[in-house]
């Protein structure tokens, strides 16, 4: 069980893929960066999986509370930094980096700051936290480190590899399931159909995890 204050994103069918994702990968191992953790459940995840060193990342304040709290409850080594994705960790490299970024597509590009909407609003297109990792990611990858980044189906899962192959990464997908649209999709579902993002009364929506390894 993990502490989930008010404002912080609770765990979900998209934290628990990612989680899964990294045992599955075998590539927790040396260190390892976790963006926007919120409760610190992938990063945490990470450590029980052997990493070296696991660095949690998050910018909303009450979220590194929650992560440094739970790490604390569960008896695991986190170090949890405030910052904006790679602030914190400029000119380090990590064998490892997951996401599980803001992705759902909203009525418009301005980011919530002070918000729980922070936690899932991707911009228009649910793209523009996952495009700053696609494009940030390679400059903090040691040479056969990975990045493992869960995202919905709806934000394009095409554009995220186009981008990291980009950067210089070998990307593709290591995992997909289907899940029920959740209160926010529900709530977007008339924006979303309008602008194309899925079928008329859609009821789920697909998740995916990518890995993109930089080679050398």
């Amino acid at each position: 069980m993990l502490l989930t204050p008010p404002g912080v994103y609770r765990p979900q069918s998209d934290s628990q893929m990612l989680a899964r994702a990294v045992g599955v990968s075998g590539r927790a191992r040396g260190a390892v960066l976790d963006l926007g953790t919120g409760t610190g459940t992938v990063a945490l995840a990470a450590a029980r999986c052997g990493a070296g060193a696991v660095t949690a990342v998050d910018l909303s304040r009450r979220a590194v509370f929650a992560a440094r709290l739970n790490a604390r409850l569960h008896r695991v080594a986190l170090t949890v930094q405030r910052g904006d994705l790679f602030a914190p960790v400029r000119g380090c490299r990590f064998a490892l980096v997951t996401a599980n970024p803001p992705y759902v597509p909203s009525s418009t590009d301005r980011l919530a700051r002070h918000r729980r909407a922070r936690s899932w609003d991707g911009g228009r297109d649910g793209r523009a936290v996952v495009d700053r990792i696609c494009d940030g990611v390679a400059d903090h990858l040691e040479p056969g480190g990975a990045l493992l980044m869960v995202h919905s189906a709806v934000s394009g899962v095409e554009a995220s590899l186009d981008r990291l192959a980009a950067a210089g990464l070998t990307a593709r997908v290591v995992d997909r399931t289907r899940i029920p649209l959740g209160p926010v999709m529900r709530a977007r579902s008339v924006l979303h159909e309008t602008r194309g993002l899925v079928g008329p009364g859609a009821a789920d929506e697909e998740l995916v995890v990518i890995e993109a390894v930089r080679e050398r």
